[in-house]
């Protein structure tokens, strides 16, 4: 079901969900950041749910980037998913990836990019069925049925 251009989505119980803090989920959405700086490299490929933390980013740079950004982090939802998400792949990082990771060079340092492609917003934030253990979890799928 679609109202306005976004999705209202059928819960899908193997599709699997990254944790990412505001703002950032917010400007995957918004298609402007298309980098995820991780410290580890993910062998996973294909679309997955976009979970919004609890908590806010704590980069020292986050008032800069909220006001370069135009985001006004108050109203953003939290502790839901929010949208879906391609990985198309993984690579190292450089100090190229600051703007298309909407994060200060230094921290892509002795990190790993992936490549975020086709995001998608769900016309309202969906509380999962089964909380997040972990950066990665299954919001539909009891622990013990999942292989992460």
């Amino acid at each position: 079901m679609s109202r306005g251009g976004l999705v209202a989505p059928a819960p899908d119980r193997d599709r699997i969900a990254l944790g990412i803090r505001q703002p950032w989920c917010e400007l995957i959405l918004r298609g402007r950041k298309t980098l995820e700086i991780r410290t580890r490299p993910t062998e996973v490929r294909g679309t997955i749910y976009v979970y919004s933390a609890k908590k806010l980013s704590d980069l020292p740079e986050l008032e800069v980037v909220l006001l370069r950004e135009e985001v006004n982090p108050d109203p953003l939802p939290k502790g839901s998913l929010v949208g879906t998400v391609e990985i198309v792949g993984c690579r190292r990082a450089t100090p190229e990836d600051a703007a298309a990771s909407c994060v200060p060079p230094r921290e892509l340092e002795n990190r790993w990019a992936w490549e975020l492609a086709h995001p998608i917003r769900f016309a309202e934030p969906v509380k999962p069925r089964f909380l997040p253990y972990g950066v990665w979890f299954y919001p539909f799928k009891r622990r013990s049925e999942s292989s992460v």
